[in-house]
């Protein structure tokens, strides 16, 4: 006897085989990556982060200071810019074999985190092609993440070309082989970029809650990370220094896009890949492009999804303790304002015009987005757009 409206759960899960463990906790770091670097087998790090984390704060020191404990320092590379720019890869190849490392520690957001796995990938070209007979192992990467962007949870990186388009590489491998989440070293973090990257975690949560494959336990985990992200954020922006938030926000995070197995990295769905046209192309943070675009997009889902998605995305509500509207499609439509009242709660509202966008790029964007083969859905985007304009 079946359940009346609900569709039989089916699918398939496995995890990611590169991860040797998630360790979490304010002060962690100070054993985590010791033991990491043991159980890797790693004897040389290079670290990978960006100028402003280098110049303008202690985290970076810190994390010298513990490789140095352990006699594993090779050298700091901080050339990684916003949008992860191919330059800066290249550069990173050439200093990662300039100091003999064999491991990369990435420290900050998504750029030197997408940037390690691009320089790995590269490496592994590099050294395929000098070796010849058997593909040599992948490198691995402890990412040490300082926002909420969830980049250390897959396989794929994206990165920007030398003509500014996006480009990305996917490899079971890439994923990183260790994950340390110390809400301590986020404490130095800009508040925008702190809370936007929270709204990018919500933006996984929900766009995973209606993503083809993704498996029953996954949605799950997605409804609790999106309680939490509700109701961290709003308390972290409240007071900056509250760990307790902090640490909740980054397992929610990592809630938001659990390690999974996959044949190839691919976009979660409608706001991320207007998210990708956007970001690259007029320099938009991707935290920010979440603010823009999540509610817009998860407003027309009340049309365009299938019911199965629509329930999933209905059922948010009871998580985030709030009463039906009384019909899946008056849920779904109650969750986007919830979504856009939470960005004006953080203070992240913007629109595109603010960021140079032109009114006369817009259908240029939609056309990159969806194309023009789905009439219906090209003109719904459009439309999002020019609500957010």
């Amino acid at each position: 006897m079946s359940t009346a409206n609900e569709t039989v759960p089916a699918g398939s899960y496995a995890y990611t085989d590169t991860l040797e463990g998630v360790y979490y906790g304010p002060k962690c770091v100070e054993t985590a990556l010791p033991k990491l670097l043991e159980t890797l087998g790693a004897k040389r790090a290079l670290i990978v982060t960006g100028k402003s984390l280098r110049d303008k704060t202690g985290v970076v020191a810190k994390i010298e200071n513990i490789l140095k404990k352990s006699n594993a320092f090779g050298a700091t590379f901080s050339e990684i810019g916003e949008h992860t720019p191919e330059a800066g890869i290249e550069n990173g190849v050439s200093k990662f074999r300039e100091v003999d490392a064999d491991i990369i520690v990435s420290v900050g957001g998504g750029s030197p985190i997408d940037a390690s796995k691009a320089i790995i990938f590269r490496l592994q070209q590099q050294r395929a092609q000098e070796t010849s007979g058997k593909e040599p192992e992948f490198l691995r990467q402890i990412a040490i993440p300082t926002t909420l962007s969830a980049a250390e949870y897959t396989c794929g990186a994206g990165y920007t070309n030398k003509q500014g388009e996006k480009v990305l590489v996917s490899h079971q491998e890439l994923s990183p082989a260790g994950i340390i989440l110390d809400a301590e070293l986020t404490l130095s973090t800009p508040e925008q970029l702190w809370l936007s990257t929270g709204m990018r975690a919500l933006d996984h949560a929900v766009e995973s809650l209606y993503r083809p494959g993704v498996p029953l336990p996954m949605k799950k985990l997605c409804h609790a990370a999106i309680a939490d992200l509700f109701r961290f954020l709003v308390l972290s922006k409240k007071d900056s220094e509250d760990l307790v938030a902090r640490q909740r926000l980054q397992v929610a995070s990592w809630m938001s896009l659990w390690p999974r197995k996959v044949e190839r990295h691919s976009s979660l769905g409608l706001s991320h890949t207007l998210g990708h046209k956007l970001g690259a192309t007029y320099g938009i943070p991707h935290g920010i492009t979440s603010c823009l675009t999540l509610a817009p997009v998860v407003n027309i889902q009340a049309e365009i999804a299938s019911q199965e998605d629509k329930e999933y995305l209905a059922e948010a509500l009871f998580y985030l303790n709030e009463p039906s509207t009384g019909s899946v499609d008056g849920d779904v439509r109650k969750l986007s304002y919830m979504i856009a009242s939470l960005v004006q709660k953080l203070g992240l509202q913007r629109t595109l015009s603010q960021y140079g966008v032109l009114r006369t790029d817009i259908e240029q964007i939609a056309v990159r987005a969806v194309g023009q083969e789905d009439e219906e859905l090209f003109s719904k985007v459009k439309i999002i757009l020019e609500s957010i304009y």
